[in-house]
């Protein structure tokens, strides 16, 4: 892969940085940003483009197999991330597990002291085989059922059910997604266990 402006990091440099887990054939871009590496956790077959942000921050951040965190996708794992196998985050795509209190009983903002603040911490998980759209927003406390997907420019405010197509604000049932990639990861393992296949 020919880059112009910055290049990808292996599974060895970044192991040398300190991560949690890093698996194998796995590729950062040295232009995302990582914060806390030694609560992030990287699977196997996984890409993060340029100008991300994960920041494992108070919590952890614990990315599958086969996952794709495309340009400026943002996760903020401060209540805890976990993003499943064959998962993708598409560009501009954030995901929350953190969250201020705006009513306007307390203070917001990372400047200020705890005490005078009211965050709301929640883990957020993607199930195996999850799309979040580009430009979508995932907020804390909230499950993405196996095989969903969520269209561009959607909010996921609640959980969402396995097996669907969603979008909009906020983010609801369209219709059902098909299964047969469930096929396909089948033969890409198989594959993957006998190369000469």
């Amino acid at each position: 892969m020919k880059i112009l402006g910055g290049r990808y990091l292996d599974e060895n440099e970044l192991r040398d940085l300190g991560l949690e887990r890093v698996g194998s054939n796995v590729l950062v871009h040295e232009r995302a940003i990582l914060v806390d590496l030694d609560r992030i956790s990287l699977g196997s077959n996984v890409r993060i483009d340029a100008f991300c942000v994960l920041s494992a921050s108070a919590g952890s951040l614990a990315i599958g197999d086969h996952v794709h965190i495309a340009s400026h996708a943002d996760i903020y794992a401060g209540g805890g991330v976990e993003i499943g196998d064959f998962c993708g985050l598409s560009q501009g795509g954030k995901i929350y597990s953190t969250n201020d209190d705006y009513s306007g009983k307390s203070l917001t903002g990372p400047t200020i002291p705890k005490q005078y603040t009211n965050v709301h911490r929640a883990p957020v998980k993607l199930g195996r085989h999850v799309v979040v759209g580009s430009g979508s927003v995932v907020l804390p406390g909230v499950e993405i059922g196996e095989g969903s997907t969520v269209g561009a420019l959607s909010l996921v405010s609640r959980n969402l059910d396995p097996w669907g197509v969603y979008g909009g604000v906020p983010a609801r049932r369209l219709k059902d997604r098909r299964k047969d990639l469930l096929e396909r990861e089948r033969d890409l393992l198989k594959d993957s266990l006998d190369p000469g296949h």
